[in-house]
């Protein structure tokens, strides 16, 4: 069985592996650590196609420990007491380093079985996870182990494995070429993935016809196995997250180049309702009453949008983005209800005033005869003085007027009418 390149072409030390400096640079506590021989509990997080695994093998083949490989989406149990009975052999004299991927997958008993041994120091453990450790490990676990995040790889680091694969592919014999446009469009085009651009690499060079100068990859072969760009997105997973998080963010910072680019994210990822529900938000929470015709302008958008589908749907989205991202900010409303709903929830209500109440007979006990409501459009200036709040909390204050020009517009006006009443 053909082994795939990015196996065969696995660095076999941490001075060939391409990107993730901060952990491997010369000097660096991480690697300076590895190569003192003193291999701590580990746990590896970042997304596919970094690193993760070969770091991993690179520090178990040379820790002199009995190594044993498993995969949480496939290992139970059973297999990690397998791992155990070489405690106290001969077979782990040198120790005993259990390197277990995809750890996410275990659930909370089987990562619970790990914890006696970690804690006796008669295994260690490296594990890797593209989720956040914080979220998917158990605390327990986590706690017995110190977690390095491994970052997406850059276009210049992808771009060097490429180069590097292929120098090792002539060396083997098979006399392999790529061209500097293609080398540069296909470490673009894979999304900080080494894997997939090993793999792109690997179909073009199989396609690839032998001439005098052995097999060429051109950049019109990469450009038919990559032509869609490799970006990194899971709806379920942490790159969905940070993604609508930095949309969000940049249209309430009022960055409209960086909110059209984490749209065009999205909706190149076909993930329209995270687009359309994070605008919506936006415009409610983020622009509020500072412009509160928006909320109407990007609700028509949005519906535009979900009627036309993509690609179509880009235009009135990307309309809006701008809008939200270039009108003013005021989040009082947010603010407001969020202070009136910290009250109910902590029990401060009380009854309705009697005034406010729907209309109905007063009882033989009650002090004050009559429901005694002002209505207010018989009042100058259709106001008028009145408790609407329950007695408990008749003086508390939610709202305060935003300093942009609309809110300040409308508190002049109150302003004087209540002086005026």
């Amino acid at each position: 069985m053909r082994e795939p390149l990015a196996q065969r072409l696995r660095p076999k030390t941490l001075a060939e592996v391409c990107g993730q400096q901060h952990l491997l640079a010369p000097g660096r506590v991480f690697r300076r650590t590895i190569e003192s021989g003193s291999i701590p509990n580990m746990i590896f997080y970042g997304p596919s196609g970094t690193g993760k695994t070969t770091v991993a093998r690179i520090i178990a083949e040379n820790s002199g420990m009995t190594l044993h490989k498993l995969n949480g989406t496939s290992c139970g149990t059973g297999d990690i007491k397998a791992v155990f009975k070489d405690i106290g052999t001969l077979a782990g004299a040198g120790g005993i380093l259990l390197y277990l991927d995809e750890i996410q997958y275990l659930n909370k008993k089987q990562q619970q079985s790990l914890l006696e041994c970690l804690e006796e120091g008669t295994v260690t453990l490296i594990a890797s996870t593209t989720e956040n450790p914080y979220f998917y490990i158990y605390n327990a676990l986590l706690s017995r182990c110190t977690v390095f995040e491994f970052k997406s790889l850059t276009a210049q680091d992808v771009e060097q494995g490429v180069r590097h694969a292929v120098d090792r592919l002539s060396a083997e014999g098979e006399q392999v070429s790529i061209t500097p446009e293609a080398a540069q469009y296909l470490a673009e085009s894979a999304g900080g993935d080494m894997r997939k651009a090993l793999g792109s690499l690997e179909f073009a060079v199989a396609a690839a016809e032998t001439g005098p100068e052995g097999r060429v990859v051109t950049l019109d072969m990469i450009r038919q196995v990559t032509r869609r760009t490799a970006m990194r997105y899971d709806k379920d997973g942490d790159e969905h997250y940070d993604i609508v998080s930095a949309y969000q963010k940049s249209m309430r910072g009022s960055d409209p180049d960086a909110a059209l680019h984490y749209l065009a994210r999205l909706l190149e990822a076909g993930d329209l309702p995270s687009a359309c529900r994070r605008l919506m938000v936006c415009a409610c929470e983020d622009v509020g009453l500072a412009y509160p015709q928006i909320i109407p302008i990007v609700k028509a958008a949005v519906d535009a949008a979900n009627m036309l589908g993509l690609p179509e749907a880009r235009i009135p989205l990307a309309d809006a983005v701008i809008l939200v991202s270039t009108s003013p900010k005021s989040n009082s409303g947010e603010a407001a209800i969020d202070a009136a709903l910290a009250d109910v929830r902590a029990g401060r209500t009380g009854p309705v005033p009697r005034q406010l109440q729907n209309k109905h007979y007063d009882g033989a006990d009650a002090l004050v005869k009559g429901q005694n409501y002002k209505y207010a459009q018989e009042y100058k200036n259709h106001w008028v003085a009145q408790q609407y709040l329950p007695d408990a909390i008749k003086d508390a204050r939610y709202y305060t007027y935003g300093d942009n020009r609309t809110e300040q517009a409308a508190k002049a006006y109150w302003d004087r009418i209540k002086k005026e009443g």
